[in-house]
């Protein structure tokens, strides 16, 4: 069962679930009814398994030429390809069972849009084929919070579509700090990622772009009332912290920093959707504590 539970890249769908329950809580002024934020939540991750288990097979061969994946359990045959390609189907077809059936018929139909375009799209067509898979590929990995927002309104709206474009912005510079300091291992694989087709120079300048862009589109919550000043001063704070990574990457790599920023990256997107979170309920956590103290 642990292994099976590694192809479906815990850390990952943990990110991914946190994201779209977010956009869950952010959709209404009060409280996601459980039996919605159980079912999407369940729904969201299972589907996110099952593309993540996709991945698994389709890369089990690349897979073992790198050494950040040699180790997974197709590669080292702790698990067999057939039982992989099970699992993800049942994977799928629960997430569709429980979204279209508890949720609602938009939500699943977006979420199986999402599932194809980073299992099919991205891993079996876009990832060999050009520099830009990341770019193109992100729009699948962007949606749960709009799946979260669709999930408890069953409607798309600029604000879900402000939301995705978040996470579309900081897939890129996200991703190519790590193919930096993997370059040698993703051409070894014959994959084609940016640092390897384009060189590192011409990566880090476009890490700083995506970055400058990503820091101005994280202000749009504010400038839409979406979010008030307590979100504006956190994103304000965190942008600067990856604009400093990111400039000090572009004038001096060294594959310890291009590391650092990945890290960071990844914090840097859990403490922005919580800022989103805390802010949209701010009014709410004071009452708490007034009544707390009184």
């Amino acid at each position: 069962m642990r292994e099976y539970f590694e192809l479906t890249k815990p850390r990952v769908v943990s990110l991914i679930v946190f994201t779209a329950a977010v956009g869950m809580f952010l959709s209404t002024p009060g409280l996601v009814p459980w039996d919605i934020l159980i079912l999407a939540t369940a729904g969201i991750a299972l589907a996110a398994g099952a593309a993540a288990t996709i991945n698994h097979f389709v890369e089990q061969r690349s897979d073992a030429l790198m050494a950040r994946t040699r180790d997974r359990p197709l590669p080292t045959g702790r698990i067999n390809t057939r039982g992989a390609i099970v699992f993800a189907a049942v994977l799928a077809i629960a997430s569709m069972l429980i979204l279209g059936v508890g949720v609602n018929v938009l939500t699943a139909g977006l979420t199986f849009v999402s599932l194809i375009g980073y299992s099919i799209i991205y891993t079996v067509f876009l990832k060999r084929r050009t520099p830009q898979n990341i770019v193109i590929g992100g729009a699948a990995g962007a949606a749960p919070p709009l799946l979260g927002w669709t999930a408890v309104t069953g409607e798309v709206a600029s604000d879900a579509l402000l939301l995705f474009l978040i996470i579309f912005l900081w897939t890129p510079p996200h991703f190519w700090a790590l193919a930096l300091y993997r370059h040698q291992e993703y051409a070894d694989a014959g994959i084609p990622m940016l640092p390897v087709t384009h060189g590192s120079k011409f990566t880090r300048l476009y890490i700083l772009l995506y970055t400058i862009l990503l820091a101005a589109v994280t202000v749009l919550p504010f400038a839409t009332r979406m979010a008030g000043f307590m979100y504006l001063f956190g994103a304000l704070v965190l942008n600067a912290g990856f604009l400093y990574y990111a400039w000090k990457l572009y004038r001096h790599y060294s594959d310890a920093l291009a590391r650092k920023t990945f890290f960071y990256s990844i914090q840097y997107l859990a403490l922005l959707f919580a800022l989103l979170l805390i802010d949209h309920y701010r009014v709410y956590i004071h009452e708490a504590l007034q009544s707390t103290l009184y």
